[in-house]
């Protein structure tokens, strides 16, 4: 998954996964503590996705190989701002 593509096709997936949960939960299939667990990675799936894409464009915008860009650990990623 190096390549932007793969990146964002990932993402997509992500993203049509989140749905798919919904529509399990509002049909009964699971239950609301399921869907909040799958949807918790999720979210920080997406949130490593997002990372990864704006350290490639840096990369690019800096004269770096943005192939060099790495995913970082879900702590990171989540408080960064912290």
């Amino acid at each position: 998954m190096t390549e932007d593509r793969g990146i964002r096709q990932y993402i997509g997936d992500l993203v049509a996964e989140e749905r798919r949960l919904r529509d399990e939960l509002a049909g009964g299939e699971i239950t609301a503590s399921e869907e909040n667990v799958r949807l918790r990675a999720i979210e920080t799936e997406l949130d490593q996705c997002w990372d990864l894409l704006r350290q490639r464009d840096a990369a690019r915008e800096f004269g770096s190989d943005p192939d060099a860009a790495s995913i970082r650990d879900a702590g990171t990623v989540e408080h960064y701002l912290d």
